[in-house]
């Protein structure tokens, strides 16, 4: 079975998720990083794209001692499976990434797979897809190693690519008061097509406010049942 897919990400009211400096953008605040940390700690497994890798080098961590332990009560990790992308397998072995928290697998196909092994050694699992990266192979990949709920944090590309293929049963979109402005920066998603295009509106879940950030949960393979006149 395949693990349930949670798409988390943080935009600002034009719709970035970064702007074009050098040091990351903080969308969140301090109440909706705790609750990214709590989904982090209730997923199985956490996936981010390569180029969010190398732009970010993030150490993707359930930062809360408390959620570890919480974890490992129940008998799981401390930390979930940390998952990540590339098709080029230009991945540098100094990023944080590999050095932080617990398991690590990299997705890639054939062709990446031998650079991949010698870069990385034992840092990670490298596991090839075929000729492409085949996202739904991937899943099912993942559904066979138990993983139940993989929480996926971007960026745009992988966003994207989920969606237009019909693979994402959750949407988590905190959105910030803030504007960025800049037409180069990266986006919540890509031109693409959508399943049910600009026809679909999706089931709306919950809205809450987190301090100054407004949480959106949508559900993308459900319908919102609202009809136009």
């Amino acid at each position: 079975m395949r693990p349930y897919v949670l798409l988390s990400c943080a935009m600002s009211v034009d719709g970035y998720i970064d702007d074009t400096t050098p040091e990351r953008l903080l969308l969140s605040n301090v109440q909706d990083f705790d609750r990214v940390d709590q989904v982090r700690a209730e997923s199985d497994a956490i996936l981010i794209g390569a180029t969010t890798m190398r732009r970010d080098n993030p150490r993707l961590l359930v930062n809360s001692e408390s959620r570890r332990a919480e974890r490992a009560a129940r008998g799981l990790p401390p930390y979930p499976l940390k998952v990540t992308i590339t098709n080029s397998g230009d991945l540098d072995p100094d990023l944080k990434f590999w050095h932080h928290g617990g398991e690590k697998i990299v997705y890639c196909p054939d062709s990446a797979a031998t650079k991949l092994r010698e870069a990385l050694g034992d840092l990670a699992r490298v596991v090839s897809l075929g000729p492409t990266v085949d996202l739904g192979r991937m899943l099912d990949d993942l559904g066979q190693r138990g993983i139940r709920q993989l929480m996926v944090e971007g960026g745009g590309t992988i966003h994207t690519q989920f969606l237009t293929q019909g693979l994402a049963d959750e949407i988590h979109l905190a959105i910030a008061p803030i504007f960025v402005g800049d037409g180069n920066a990266p986006r919540f998603v890509n031109p693409g097509d959508f399943p049910g295009g600009s026809g679909h509106r999706m089931a709306l879940a919950e809205v809450r406010a987190v301090d100054d950030v407004v949480l959106l949960r949508y559900l993308p393979k459900e319908s919102s049942g609202s009809k136009t006149s």
